[in-house]
């Protein structure tokens, strides 16, 4: 059996950017609810998909803002995007499925929670996190129970992918984030230090701690390995602080059990008010299995 896991916020974004507006019949904004809706039951149509839990961010604020003031918040967000926060968890559970609203944490903090615990489950042959971000490719394991999947691309995020894409072991993302930065969490890296650098040296050394802290005793093929080791030492209080904001947390209080993610089918009742809600009455004729 194989656990999917959803990133229900990612999932909202690319609804919201990919698609035509809808409103629904008061005239509100719920184009990217519609087109989540539609995608999950897309992905609830493949008969492997037999376990499901979804994560999203009910807020954009997190425990991470608390330790970097530049750190990602709804700033700068379409509001109507927004507005359908709520809207979409409501749409998820009606369709029969467990979410996960993050307040103090993130959606990839749940995610990685979720694929942490039950990855080594008896019942478990795989986790697959239904995610393209960056982040999560530090959950994915060498021995490929863990593995993300992009949706969009159709393309399994496997150990070996992360190597090809960022030079360095799944375990080594954190700290290739701290050195490389991250603009879309909002937080900038280190002066000087760049992708194929970062890749190069963490390759060798895998974790910040263990780089040696004079660049003469790298072994590297880099030539600026002087200056890039100077930085770190000076910089070295913001590369931790960057690579605890960039590391997914395990400890996010999640209830369920794993029979509790078992999809058993949509139910009738709460997913046809949603319909009504929405205005999109083409949903029905998409339900793959009713609950009974």
């Amino acid at each position: 059996m194989q656990l999917h896991l959803l990133d229900a916020t990612y999932e909202l974004f690319r609804a919201h950017f990919g698609r035509p507006p809808v409103d629904d019949p008061s005239g509100r904004p719920v184009g990217a609810t519609v087109g989540l809706v539609e995608s999950v039951l897309r992905l609830l149509r493949d008969p492997a998909v037999t376990h499901l839990a979804c994560a999203t961010d009910h807020v954009i604020r997190s425990w991470r803002n608390e330790r970097y003031a530049g750190y990602k918040t709804e700033a700068g967000m379409p509001p109507v995007l927004l507005a359908q926060f709520a809207l979409a968890e409501t749409a998820l559970r009606a369709l029969g499925l467990v979410v996960w609203p993050m307040v103090e944490f993130e959606a990839d903090d749940a995610l990685a929670t979720a694929a942490a615990r039950w990855a080594d489950a008896p019942d478990v042959d795989r986790v697959v996190i239904l995610s393209p971000d960056k982040d999560m490719a530090q959950c994915v394991r060498p021995d490929a129970r863990v593995v993300c999947f992009d949706r969009r691309h159709e393309r399994t995020i496997d150990a070996d992918a992360v190597r090809a894409k960022f030079g360095v072991e799944p375990e080594s993302i954190p700290d290739w984030l701290a050195l490389v930065g991250d603009a879309a969490d909002g937080f900038p890296g280190l002066r000087g230090w760049g992708k194929s650098s970062a890749s190069a040296v963490l390759a060798r050394y895998r974790h910040l701690e263990a780089i040696p802290p004079d660049g003469r005793d790298w072994d590297v093929p880099l030539r600026n390995t002087t200056v890039l080791a100077a930085t770190l030492r000076d910089c070295r209080a913001d590369a931790d602080l960057y690579r605890e904001l960039a590391t997914l947390r395990l400890d996010v209080p999640l209830t369920e059990t794993l029979d509790d993610l078992a999809w058993r089918g949509v139910p009738r009742e709460p997913f046809s008010l949603l319909v009504a809600v929405l205005g999109a009455p083409h949903l029905e004729s998409r339900v793959p299995r009713w609950a009974e």
